[in-house]
Formats: C-alpha cells, sequence, structure tokens
C-alpha cells in the first residue's frame, strides 16, 4: 500500500513577507511618526527631549558622514520616542559663507563663458554684491532641497515644514539681536591687528576655519641684521672696536615677512654666544642653538666662540632693517618670554603686522604694526621703500620669500627646504598667512570663565570631549568675526567720513527696524547715500559698512531656534573648534538663560576607510550612502552571473551606523557592509518565519517550561538593548539583539519549537518573540519593521494593533503578556551548558556516521545530587528542549554505540551527557523515533490527525 501524505496534516510557515526587499526597496520611515509623537505626547503632556540641529551646509551632495551623523541623531529621536517623551527636532541649514560664494560664482562664470581653469572662483568680480547674494541664495535653496530629499530617504523623522536656514529672514534678524546684545555688553570691538588672512578667499578667517598642513614646505633662511648700538659694557665686553661689525642671527620660515621687521626678541635668561665669522665680524647666538646653527651655516664654528654673554645684557641695543633702505632707523631689541632655547637661534625677528605673538608683545612698546601686504596676498609698495616696484604685487607665499632672500644678498647665512604645520583655508585648501588690518572681534575673554563653568553640569559623550572643547575656549581671547564677502548677514556698523565706526545699541536697533521693512538684500542695494539707515540724531555723513558676520557666528546662534535647553547636540569631534565653541560663546555672551546650551554633548569620530585612510574622492576611496543602500558596492551574493547584491535601502545605511562605536573614528568597507547585509537578510528571514508561524490558537495553547525559557532569554536581550540605547550605545543593542537571534532564537528557541509548532498545537510564545523583536529594531531599522507590520498574518490586521513605531517600551508585547518563573533565570545556565555538551557528543556520532538527524539519538544525563532537583523540573520538556527523542535523568546507559561530554553545574560539579541510539521507530509524520510500529504514526500525531 502507498504511503499516507501527511504534509496536508503539517501546520509550515506561510508568509506574503518577502525574503529579499522589494526593488527598489521601501523607504518608509512612516513620514507621519514625528507628527503623531507631537500631537499625542502633546496631549499627555509628555516632557519635551530636544535634539538642536548642527546644520549642514548647504553646498553639495551629502557624503557618508552626513548619513553617520543624521542617523544618529534619528536614532536618538525614535528612542526617545519609544520612552515616552515627546521629541523636538527641527533640522536646520548652514547656507551663507564662502564655499557657496564660490561656487555661485563660478556657476555664473560658466554661463559668461569664463573659462575656470587655473584660476578661483573669486578671481573675477563678475558680479556686483546684491548680484551675488540672488545666486548664493538661489544656489543655497536648491542644495537644501536636495538635501532634505535625501535625509528623507534616509528614514530620518524631523519636523520639515518647520526647518530653518541661517538665511531665512527670522534667523538673520534672531541673529542680529544675539549680536546687538554683545554690543550692549562692550563684546564686540573694532581694532587694527594681526589676523589669519585667506589669500584665495580674500577675507579674514577665525581660527576656526584653519586646518593644518603637517606636511607644508617652507624655505627657511638665517638672516644677519647689523647692530648699530650696544650698552657700552657690552661693547667694550665683547671687544667691539677691534672685531669689525656685529650681527644679530635669526632664523626664519617666512622671510616674505622681512620687509615688516621691526624688532628682535630676546630672552633674558639665555645665555648667548658671540662668534667670529671667517667672512668678517660676529654674529650673535643662542649657545644652546650652536651645533645646530653651525650644521646649517659652514662658516660658524664653535671655536670660533668670542666670549659668552647673558640675554639680560642685551637690554638697550639697537640694530636696522636694510629692506626699510632710506627709511631704515636703529630698531630695539626686546625681551620676550616666548623666546626659547629650543628653536631658531635664540633671536626672533618680530614684524608685528604679520605675527600674533609679535603684535602682543610690540604694541605696548609702541613698536608700530605695519602690513607690507595686500588683500590678494601679494607685495604692497610699502614692502621696499627705496624701490618699491622690485617687490610691489609679487605673491608673498608664492616667490615672495625668495625674492626677498635675493635682496638681502650676503646678509643671508644660510637657507634650507623645511617641512613643518602651516594653516590653510579649510575650504580652498590653500595657504593663509597673517596680516594686520581692520577687523571686528568678539571678547571672548570676558565670557571665557562663566563658559567654562557652564560645562560643570553637560554631560559629554565620550567624556575626552569636555578636556577637547575646554581647551579650545581657554585656548582664545579674541574671535575675530567680520568677513570680507558679501553672501552672508552684514555687521550694522555705519562708517564716518574719517573712517570711525558707529556701532551702539541704538544704531543697530535702528536698522534691525529697516530690515525688517525692506530685507537684508536693501543693505546691499539702497544706494550709497539713503540717510533713512542712519540712526536720527547722528552728524555728518556715514556709508554703510561691507562686512559680514563669520558663518561660524550665524550657525552659533542657532540656539534662538529653540526656546529652551537642547537635551542634545551631536556632531563630528571637528565641531569642538567650530559650532560647539561657537554656540556655547554666543550663548553664554547674549542669552539671559543659566548653563549652557546643552545638556549633553555627543561628538562622533571620522568616517574611514577599511585600511584607515579617511574618504577622498580624490584617492577614489569614497564612499557614497546611495551606494550602500543599493548594495552596489558589493559583488552579487547569490554566485549568479547579473545577480546583483540585494538592495537593501536606507536600513543598510542606518545598520551601519548603529553597528559602529561612533565615539572613535568609524570605519566602512566591503567586509563591515557584507557583514550587515548578513545581519540585515538574517532579520528578513527570521520574521517571514515568525509571521508564517504564528498561530491565533498559540494563545489560548499551554505556556511550557521551554516557551518561559525562550521569555527569558528576550526579557533579557531587551532589557540590555534598552540599556544601551538609552546610554547612544547603539552597537552594543545591536551586538546583543545579533546574539540573541543567532544562539537563543534561530539555534534554540525555534529549533526546539519545530516539532510542537509544525505537527502540534502551534502554541508557543512567537508572537512575543515577533513584537519584541520588532520594538527592538524599531529605531535602527524603521523601513524593515514597517513592512514586517504590514504583511501581519489577517487575524492579527483584524485587531487593529498599535503599530510599533507608536508603543513605548513598558507597555506589554501581547495581551496575555506571559512571563517566565522566576527560577527559570537561575536554571537556564546549566539547562544550556547540558544542551552544548549534548551537541558535542552528538557532533562525534555523526562522524562516526552513526546519526544524521538529532532525532535519531537518545540523551541520558548522568547528574551529581544537587543538581538533580534543577533538571527534574523539567524532565517532561528535556526531550523538546535538547531536540533528541528521549531523554532521561540517571537512567542506564544502553545501546549499540554511545558519545560522552561533561558539563558544568552548579556548585562546581560535574556533569555527564550521554548520546545513545534512538529506542523507537521513526514517526512519518513528525520524524521523532518515538513510533512502537515501522511506518506508523506515534501516539501524539495519531491523535492530532484523528482530531
Amino acid at each position: 500500500m502507498p504511503r499516507p501524505a501527511w504534509s496536508s496534516t503539517l501546520r509550515l510557515p506561510k508568509s506574503t513577507f518577502p525574503p529579499r526587499p522589494p526593488l527598489p526597496p521601501d523607504t518608509r520611515c512612516n513620514g507621519d511618526l514625528y507628527e503623531w509623537q507631537s500631537r499625542e505626547r502633546a496631549a499627555q503632556k509628555a516632557p519635551p527631549f530636544v535634539v538642536h540641529d548642527g546644520p549642514p551646509y548647504a553646498n553639495g551632495d551629502l557624503h557618508i558622514g552626513h548619513a553617520l551623523n543624521k542617523i544618529l541623531k534619528d536614532m536618538i529621536c525614535r528612542v526617545k520616542v519609544q520612552q515616552g517623551r515627546r521629541v523636538v527636532y527641527v533640522p536646520g541649514w548652514d547656507c551663507h559663507g564662502l564655499p557657496i560664494e564660490m561656487k555661485a560664482l563660478e556657476e555664473q562664470r560658466k554661463k559668461n563663458g569664463f573659462s575656470a581653469e587655473g584660476r578661483q572662483a573669486t578671481d573675477l568680480n563678475i558680479l556686483s554684491a546684491i548680484e551675488t547674494r540672488r545666486v548664493a541664495r538661489s544656489l543655497a535653496t536648491k542644495m537644501v532641497k536636495l538635501q532634505m530629499k535625501s535625509f528623507k530617504e534616509w528614514g530620518i523623522m524631523a519636523d520639515w515644514d518647520n526647518a530653518w536656514k541661517t538665511m531665512d529672514k527670522g534667523f538673520e534678524l534672531a541673529q542680529l539681536e544675539v549680536f546687538k546684545e554683545m554690543v550692549k555688553k562692550g563684546l564686540i570691538f573694532r581694532r587694527y591687528r594681526p589676523v589669519y588672512w585667506s589669500p584665495s578667499s580674500r577675507t579674514a578667517l577665525a581660527e576656526s576655519e584653519l586646518e593644518y598642513n603637517d606636511n607644508h614646505v617652507s624655505t627657511a633662511a638665517y638672516i644677519k641684521f647689523p647692530v648699530t648700538n650696544l650698552p657700552d659694557a657690552l661693547a667694550q665686553k665683547i671687544g667691539l672696536e677691534g672685531a669689525g661689525q656685529l650681527f644679530a642671527l635669526i632664523w626664519t620660515t617666512t622671510p616674505w615677512t622681512l620687509p615688516a621687521n621691526r624688532a628682535i626678541a630676546f630672552n633674558k635668561d639665555l645665555e648667548y654666544s658671540v662668534l667670529k665669522m671667517e667672512t668678517g665680524g660676529m654674529v650673535l647666538v643662542a649657545k644652546t642653538r650652536l651645533p645646530e646653527v653651525a650644521r646649517h651655516c659652514f662658516s660658524l664654528s664653535d671655536e670660533a666662540n668670542v666670549t659668552t654673554i647673558l640675554g639680560s645684557e642685551l637690554e638697550g641695543a639697537e640694530f636696522v632693517n636694510v629692506l626699510r633702505g632710506h627709511e631704515s632707523v636703529p630698531q630695539p631689541f626686546f625681551h620676550a618670554d616666548f623666546v626659547s632655547s629650543g628653536s631658531g637661534t635664540g633671536l626672533v625677528h618680530c614684524a608685528p603686522g604679520h605675527g600674533k605673538d609679535d603684535y602682543d608683545w610690540c604694541t605696548p612698546l609702541d613698536i608700530p604694526a605695519d602690513s607690507v601686504v595686500n588683500e590678494l596676498g601679494c607685495f604692497s609698495a610699502n614692502a621696499l621703500p627705496d624701490n618699491p616696484l622690485t617687490l610691489e604685487g609679487r605673491s608673498v607665499l608664492d616667490g615672495g620669500s625668495q625674492a626677498v632672500l635675493d635682496l638681502l644678498g650676503d646678509k643671508v647665512l644660510a637657507t634650507h627646504y623645511y617641512t613643518h604645520k602651516y594653516p590653510y583655508d579649510w575650504r580652498t585648501k590653500l595657504p593663509v598667512l597673517v596680516r594686520a588690518t581692520e577687523q571686528w572681534f568678539a571678547d571672548i575673554g570676558a565670557s571665557q570663565e562663566k563658559a567654562l563653568s557652564s560645562l560643570d553640569q553637560v554631560k559629554f559623550i565620550p567624556e575626552g570631549g569636555r578636556v577637547r572643547l575646554e581647551s579650545f575656549v581657554r585656548g582664545r581671547k579674541e574671535w575675530c568675526i567680520s568677513r570680507q564677502r558679501a553672501w552672508g548677514v552684514p555687521i550694522p556698523a555705519l562708517y564716518g567720513e574719517d573712517g570711525k565706526a558707529v556701532l551702539t545699541e541704538e544704531s543697530i536697533a535702528h536698522i534691525i527696524t529697516k530690515i525688517k521693512e525692506r530685507g537684508i538684500d536693501a543693505w546691499w542695494a539702497d544706494a550709497a547715500d539713503d540717510s533713512s539707515w542712519i540712526l536720527p540724531g547722528l552728524e555728518g555723513n556715514y556709508r554703510r559698512g561691507k562686512d559680514t558676520m563669520d558663518v561660524w557666528f550665524d550657525s552659533g546662534s542657532s540656539w534662538t531656534q529653540t526656546d529652551q535647553q537642547a537635551d542634545i547636540y551631536l556632531e563630528g569631534t571637528d565641531q569642538h573648534r567650530g559650532w560647539f565653541q561657537s554656540s556655547l560663546l554666543t550663548y553664554v555672551s547674549a542669552s539671559d538663560r543659566e548653563g549652557a546650551p546643552f545638556k549633553t554633548l555627543i561628538t562622533h569620530g571620522f568616517t574611514l576607510d577599511q585600511t584607515g585612510r579617511k574618504m577622498s574622492k580624490s584617492i577614489g576611496n569614497a564612499m557614497a550612502p546611495s551606494q550602500i543602500m543599493d548594495g552596489s558596492l558589493l559583488p552579487p551574493s547569490t554566485g549568479k552571473k547579473g545577480a546583483g547584491s540585494p538592495n537593501l535601502g536606507a536600513d543598510m545605511l542606518r545598520l551601519w551606523v548603529a553597528s559602529s562605536d561612533y565615539t572613535r573614528d568609524v570605519t566602512i568597507g566591503h567586509p563591515i557592509l557584507k557583514s550587515n547585509q548578513a545581519a540585515l537578510l538574517k532579520y528578513r528571514m527570521i520574521i517571514k518565519m515568525l509571521l508564517g508561524s504564528m498561530h491565533q490558537s498559540a494563545r489560548t495553547a499551554p505556556i511550557t517550561k521551554l516557551d518561559q525559557m525562550a521569555l527569558t532569554q528576550l526579557e533579557a536581550v531587551m532589557a540590555e538593548v534598552a540599556a544601551a540605547f538609552d546610554n547612544f550605545e547603539f552597537y552594543k543593542g545591536i551586538n546583543a539583539i545579533n546574539r540573541w537571534i543567532n544562539l537563543d532564537v534561530s539555534a534554540f528557541y525555534v529549533e526546539a519549537m519545530k516539532d510542537r509548532l509544525y505537527t502540534g498545537d502551534g502554541g508557543g510564545v512567537l508572537e512575543e518573540i515577533f513584537r519584541g523583536l520588532l520594538r527592538m529594531l524599531t529605531p535602527v531599522t524603521p523601513s524593515l519593521v514597517d513592512e514586517a507590520w504590514a504583511h501581519l498574518p489577517d487575524w492579527m490586521k483584524a485587531e487593529n494593533p498599535a503599530h510599533p513605531f507608536h508603543l513605548t517600551l513598558n507597555e506589554p508585547l501581547t495581551a496575555r503578556n506571559p512571563s517566565a518563573a522566576k527560577y527559570i533565570v537561575n536554571d537556564l545556565p546549566w539547562i544550556m551548558n547540558a544542551r552544548a555538551a549534548i551537541q558535542t557528543a552528538q557532533e562525534e556520532a555523526r562522524k562516526d556516521k552513526n546519526i544524521g538527524s538529532s532525532l535519531e539519538s537518545g540523551v541520558v544525563l548522568s547528574l551529581p545530587m544537587k543538581a538533580r532537583d534543577v533538571f527534574e523540573r523539567y524532565s517532561d520538556e528535556l526531550a523538546s528542549i535538547f531536540v533528541v527523542s528521549s531523554a532521561r535523568l540517571n537512567g542506564e546507559v544502553e545501546g549499540a554505540w554511545k558519545y560522552t561530554a561533561q558539563f558544568d553545574v552548579f556548585g562546581g560539579g560535574k556533569g555527564i551527557a550521554w548520546v545513545v541510539p534512538a529506542n523507537d521507530h521513526k514517526c512519518p509524520r513528525c520524524w521523532r523515533y518515538v513510533s512502537p510500529v515501522q511506518d506508523e504514526l506515534c501516539k501524539r500525531c495519531h491523535e492530532l490527525v484523528a482530531a
């Protein structure tokens, strides 16, 4: 007789959920979630949780660093929604500044038919200020729309309708109010002093706008300055009358600054040597620097030492700068603490018009700070008074140093190339210089202590961020806030015919009123003689200034966009010197609120490729977020020709972020992406199995001890994940989820449940596991969760359950809300030890080809007395738990073969697991070896089929 087909009597998994995402994959992020939680949580009077956005710059395509930043913020927001908070997250954009202006000018230049080859966008003044602003605004508006589209595709939930931009009228007016308040407190001033100047950008820069090139190469030189006057006692000591001319030897890496030399600094506590030169005369050098100087200057040697003097003996000495020609006058030596014995010659050439330390030391001595460089970075006419055309117009950074050295002739003792750290314009990536100009400054020193004390109540993640931010704040006394560009918020200063500036609380208030009426572009568009901008009562003729504010002042004023202290500021570690600092400084300077603008400050590292290199288009290792989402960076997963890697959408990108320890630099490459891809596909596989295996009848089925074990494991992992997510340690939560899915769900519970699920009553706690899994994945892979929820079995859909996005963590998983017996927690480790030992013994049986399936075996456990009560509690379920056909405790070990393995039990004892042949025949329906007769159903299957 033919055997009956029992498959029709089985409950095999059935689900519409696809094992691979649809093409293109769903990009749903439940766009109404932000509106829902704002509305519902407000009605519940839930406390707000404010994430304040560090605005991305609206000048180009988004890169992988943007994804890391925005997705971290989104996951935090979603976690807080799960915790019952009302999230306030209003995204913003930084829209002013040089990069957008340059890009706008470049596009306009191309439209006009000019070639961009070899020239900066600023090389051609093709547009007026108002035209530049129009083109720049159009470009920024376009970029904001494109970037917003990408953010939404990444599943970022936010208050998109109320997003702010630094070029919005309301934002600009709020920024001007911040500026006015700082003027009122006397924190804004104008001064002629050296600042970082970018010839490529034609503007002053703040320190936060610099990046440093460690491999910059300069032409360094040793230069002799003729000493013209020495104190009598010193002249007599070194025997100057019979020895010829004395020279002060200096070393500089910026020979182009020598025309601006106005003094030489020494250290009064250093010893100096007077050396004879082979060419005649003597030179003065710090004694400790002799070996290094002699290595470059072959005309000097230690043996030529005439005498040694103390630095203090140089008080009153004078020298001349021969480059000044007919304007040469005796210039002073002076003591300065910054002169050390560790570099140079122990004598420092000072050009107060081109050095900040030089300026600070020279100004109290009434030494003038003259600049010899114009805004283009070229020598001006006063660089060489006797013959101005020799240097005038020549770039100081491109050949200027060599031109000066050529003019000095035999005053140059030696030159060499010197590789060192040098500041670059972080936008144009070209070298900057220091140049004295009139600029507007914010007084940081006055607010410094208040800023530092406000950080005492701030939580830093990682904690090292505290030291970093504090060091940047301590290191600044002044902030150069003026820029010589058109695309920005104007510094609302008026200038009289004498060049003096008018900047008062009243004048700014008047200008703000006019901007409200006419718009900010009117500052540039209105006629120069339009008197309506002038505060009534001011006598004389005034003009409006052309300087704009530093863009860090723009974005740093963004705390005005929220009426409360932010719970989170989160940006890259480079923002300690940028947005974090400018936000803090403007906040404590202009706000009446207490503390810092943030309660918690989180910083993430940079994104690196798998070899540890920083990502860059120029070296070809950059990865676009879209490439990670569409799978194009990975080889085909099927091995079939033309079969692409699964297109996993935003969840692929988000899982990479969640799996990374962002507190350090984050790597990304094929191995990491393949690992995340495998995890996502595993999530889909387990979700498909759960969706196809959940039965309504399970809700009334008894809860077994195996079910309670699964619940214990579920409760433990949910608590672990919740704690990790609450600490913003997402990678720890993802590791816990992956471990639980692979070991506890797939390898243990589902494997042990299959018999009951497919051939038995279909009970169990799969519904709780399904809901728990979705709840844990909700902050990380919202598209997957949303898609899974859309494929609920019909009987679950009919109940109209609340979406996982709308549930808090403390709400029950199901209506029955089963829980595990307390003793399960303590027993489970020993049960799992026994299971591992059984599997080890079964592997030996498989190697000998005594079994294939684990159901072909039975188990006998030999246990010490203390452990017997634990295992007795599970005696009726041990066969199911261990996925064998029979299980006995401390019985006889019989059979044609046997394999053994030991395992630990509590109290330090050892148990022994014996794997032996199954006693009975294989049931053709459930495949357990529990049927008394060959090819006949076991008792349980017979009863189920008959029913």
